[in-house]
């Protein structure tokens, strides 16, 4: 799906550029970086899973000096399609020092995702989960090797969990050590990607205002997604899926493969109309765990973060519309629109904007995780073009001049009303931050 540029004439040029740099003869200024007309700006990959964020900036005339994540399967699919010889790496026990040894004097961009299966709305959240406290070791080595611009990208309940217990930790060093932040919850259908996916970004300068890349799409089905005029419709659940061959057949791409499944599995499967859930079905077909939890009381004890509503289930999607978000569960619980089967892991990945040449490593779960959790390329490569044009108009700027640290904004929410929970959070970043007038009111 990177039709600009398949993933290895990427990966071939940006070790190109890296060879390049290899003999440039020691550090330069930003000044005298961008000067060059092939400026590549140079990022270090944190929690990176699968690749995805880098596979995007490559596209945009980045170039990624390391790659780092503690998951072999996502250690070995960056090796697979990166042409490297990595190790899992504990971010957790990385020195500051070690990174600046990465960046060889010239780092640009750093970028991570620290691990959220701790943080999503879509599973159980625990505060004592070691891997929130990722957030924290981020953000402390962002400040400290203080490269001229971060980026973060979480999922949307990262901003309530812990009673924003994670939103300070990453504010907190960032803001402390000069950083200028905007923080956003965008919907990447907004920006091409054909599925309704909405995560939380922040972007951090030392060196001017922090911009993220204005929408480029139009989409609906989603709180907000519409708002977006004057722009093409996203890319539907049909037209990313175009071309693609016959699940099993011999020109398939890696994935493409159909799950097996038992008859009455079938039966729903093939009782789901285009745009149906597991509601729509009669109640004899219903899972019995989307039984138990259509059923159930709000009284019943269950913790209130544990009780969500009756889940969808199976869901069929619609091919005229963009889909629903990719997730781990995509090619258990998303249904072709027209043919009676799930989803492959290659469509999954094709909603997730990857070109069929990327190849998934681990066992089938894993290669779904890593699916699942990635950050989609098409959107990554509209985030790489605006971090660039960034640093070339800011170049001159004095980026290590601390106590400018602020927060230009923090905008969490497409929807008319928040949650308790999410007022909460916003009260206590306004009061803490900035000033009431860049917020709006939480009981609007």
């Amino acid at each position: 799906m990177l039709d600009e540029m398949p993933i290895q004439e990427v990966m071939g040029r940006h070790r190109l550029v890296n060879d390049r740099l290899d003999a440039s003869g020691g550090p330069r200024t930003l000044v005298e970086r961008t000067r060059d007309r092939s400026y590549s700006p140079r990022t270090l990959d944190l929690f990176c899973g699968a690749g995805g964020l880098s596979c995007g900036l490559s596209a945009a005339n980045f170039t990624v000096l390391e790659h780092l994540d503690n998951w072999k399967p996502a250690v070995d699919t960056l090796n697979a399609n990166f042409d490297e010889q990595r190790q899992p790496t504990d971010i957790a026990d990385l020195e500051a020092s070690e990174l600046r040894s990465m960046g060889w004097g010239e780092l640009d961009v750093m970028a991570g995702g620290p691990p959220c299966q701790s943080f999503t709305s879509a599973g159980r959240r625990s505060e004592n989960d070691h891997r929130g406290t990722l957030v924290g070791v981020y953000a402390r080595l962002v400040a400290e090797v203080r490269p001229p611009v971060v980026v973060f990208e979480n999922v949307e309940g990262f901003v309530t969990a812990g009673g924003g217990r994670y939103v300070f930790d990453l504010l907190d060093p960032l803001i402390e050590a000069g950083y200028r932040i905007v923080v956003r919850k965008v919907n990447l259908a907004n920006y091409g990607v054909p599925q309704h996916r909405k995560r939380v970004i922040a972007i951090g300068s030392l060196i001017g205002e922090p911009l993220l890349p204005p929408p480029t799409h139009s989409a609906w089905g989603a709180p907000g997604a519409e708002r977006v005029g004057g722009c093409p419709p996203t890319p539907t659940v049909e037209m990313a899926l175009a071309g693609l061959p016959t699940p099993h057949s011999s020109s398939a791409p890696q994935g493409h493969v159909a799950s097996d499944v038992g008859d009455t599995e079938r039966s729903r499967i093939s009782a789901l109309k285009e745009g149906q859930t597991m509601r729509d079905l009669p109640e004899h077909l219903w899972h019995e765990s989307y039984r138990r939890r259509a059923n159930r009381r709000v009284m019943d004890g269950t913790p209130t973060q544990r009780r969500g509503g009756a889940p969808a289930g199976l869901r069929r999607l619609r091919r005229d519309e963009p889909s629903k978000a990719i997730t781990s569960a995509a090619i258990r619980e998303f249904v072709h629109p027209t043919s009676d089967r799930p989803l492959t892991l290659r469509e999954a990945a094709r909603l997730q904007t990857f070109d069929d040449s990327f190849r998934f490593c681990g066992t089938a779960t894993e290669q779904a995780t890593l699916v699942g959790n990635a950050i989609p390329p098409r959107f990554a490569t509209a985030l790489g073009a605006t971090i660039r044009d960034h640093l070339v108009a800011n170049a001159d700027a004095d980026p290590r001049r601390p106590g400018d640290g602020t927060l230009v904004e923090f905008n969490v929410t497409n929807a008319d009303a928040m949650s308790p929970a999410l007022a909460s959070v916003v009260a206590q970043v306004r009061d803490r931050y900035v000033q009431e007038s860049l917020f709006a009111s939480p009981d609007r």
